[in-house]
This record gives structure tokens, C-alpha cells and sequence, in this order.
């Protein structure tokens, strides 16, 4: 028996790449970041980000197309691929991709707004409230 999962939760560096194949067949790309927080024997806190390549295919590219941009977090469930091919030069190419069979957006959706500066509803966005009035003083000038 052997199993070959990977769990990945993270946020996206930069909006999804969208390739479209024969077939209405869709493939959907991310850079998927992952980042571990600790502190070193003297206890300064330390980072250490680890960047991933995640492939999503036809379903679930729909998904990262309609809704995953940079910044956003996601839940990933799937499996790793490795692969290898020559560049131009004639160099050997090496890449480690997760291929996702589950993905789950995290975190609050953001707000989509056209050139109009209309949300997706097709309404404006609320102005800012006006500041809340301040407590009365007795050095107001009030009639009453």
C-alpha cells in the first residue's frame, strides 16, 4: 500500500495563471506560500516561507479562476507530482507541483469592483459613515 497526500494551507503570491486546451479542457496554476513561525535557541522570532507550485484542473481551475487572486487563503488537498524536461538550452529542468484535488477558499472574500467603481451586485459601495458625535459639553452653545 502506499499513500501520496499533501495538506497545504497558505496564501496565493500572485493571481492564478488560467490555460485554456482543447475540449473546454481548464488548468489553473498558483504559487501557494506556506510559513513557518518559530524562535532560534536564543529566542528571536524567525520565518521560514516555503513557496509551492499547485496545478488545479478543470472543476476546481474553474473555482481558482472565478475567485482566487493574490493574497487570497486557501485549503489544498492533493497529491505530488515531480517532473523533469530540457529548456532551451539543453539544460535539465526539475519541478515539484501539488496536484490539487480539493481546494477550500479561507478568510474573508474581497470585495470586486469594476472601472465604474461598482461591485459585482452592479451597486456602489457605501460612502464612510460620518464621524459619530461627540459627547456634549457644557461649553456648547445650545438654546436649550
Amino acid at each position: 500500500m502506499s499513500l501520496n497526500k499533501v495538506m497545504l494551507i497558505g496564501n496565493v503570491g500572485k493571481d492564478p495563471e488560467v490555460r485554456y486546451f482543447e475540449g473546454n479542457a481548464k488548468v489553473a496554476t498558483v504559487r501557494l506560500a506556506t510559513t513557518e513561525r518559530y524562535r532560534d535557541k536564543d529566542g528571536n522570532p524567525k520565518e521560514y516561507t516555503e513557496w509551492h507550485n499547485v496545478v488545479a484542473w478543470r472543476a476546481n481551475a474553474d473555482i481558482v479562476e472565478k475567485y482566487v487572486r493574490k493574497g487570497s487563503q486557501l485549503f489544498i488537498e492533493g497529491k505530488l507530482r515531480s517532473r523533469s524536461w530540457n529548456d532551451r538550452s539543453g539544460n535539465t529542468r526539475y519541478s515539484t507541483e501539488i496536484y490539487a484535488d480539493s481546494l477550500q477558499l479561507l478568510g474573508k472574500a474581497p470585495e470586486k469592483t469594476n472601472t465604474a467603481g461598482e461591485t459585482a451586485a452592479g451597486q456602489k459601495p457605501l460612502p464612510p459613515s460620518p464621524p459619530a458625535p461627540g459627547p456634549i459639553t457644557a461649553d456648547d452653545d445650545l438654546p436649550f
